[in-house]
């Protein structure tokens, strides 16, 4: 038995996760959203599971991260990865850090190429990819420390996981809800085909217009949400 939802704000596109130990009924969230923040505490408590940590994937620009009201709300860590260099997280992990929650662990993996302090996490058979792995797609590069070099040898160390292993991205744009490294191996189209060089020039040549909450995401994410 295994205790999981995904949970989606359609405003922002953004997918949160929820997983908790069935036994001693230890939480943590992945990627929660301030406007989502009480739906997130009713489903908590609809689980009947104590949240220990907020988990966040980088610091995001369409969004401001709903870690802050719930570390108030419910006493849990906010964690980070270590390249983003927050000073308000409680916790920041570094590569193969792990986390225990009850029985389960969850272990982080540096994955920079969106943002310098992006990171996902292992845990059982899944992926949670953030904005890097997306669903045919990948995190763009074009501002707030992108890479492409970085954003493709990220790519590479999620791809090398074993093909069955399950990929949950930070959004989906599409109505899709999860992915498989096989398949983004397959068909993914920032994947297939492409060396290095070949996905620079194919990163360099998008033209997309910023995250229209940018202005208002990124510091209150360098804050950890705490805004008023």
């Amino acid at each position: 038995m295994i205790l999981f939802r995904q949970l989606f704000d359609p405003n922002t596109w953004t997918y949160t996760y929820l997983l908790a130990d069935p036994v001693t009924r230890d939480a943590i969230v992945i990627d929660p959203v301030l406007e989502q923040v009480e739906r997130d505490l009713a489903v908590i408590a609809e689980m009947k599971v104590n949240l220990r940590f907020i988990l966040e994937t980088h610091v995001h620009a369409d969004h401001v991260t709903g870690g802050g009201k719930l570390r108030h709300a419910t006493g849990a860590q906010f964690v980070a990865g270590a390249g983003t260099e927050l000073d308000c997280a409680d916790i920041l992990m570094g590569e193969g850090d792990v986390l225990a929650f009850g029985n389960e662990v969850i272990r982080s993996i540096c994955t920079p190429g969106h943002t310098d302090g992006c990171t996902s996490y292992a845990w059982r058979n899944c992926l949670f990819t953030g904005d890097t792995l997306l669903i045919d797609a990948c995190g763009r590069t074009d501002f707030q420390q992108g890479s492409a070099k970085k954003m493709y040898a990220s790519l590479q160390k999620l791809l090398a996981y074993p093909d069955e292993t399950l990929v949950y991205p930070a959004h989906d744009y599409n109505g899709r809800h999860v992915s498989s490294v096989a398949q983004e191996k397959e068909i993914n189209p920032y994947v297939v085909g492409l060396d290095e060089a070949s996905f620079e020039k194919k990163m360099q040549e998008l033209n997309l217009p910023h995250p229209r909450f940018i202005n208002v995401a990124v510091p209150g994410n360098l804050k950890c949400g705490e805004v008023e």
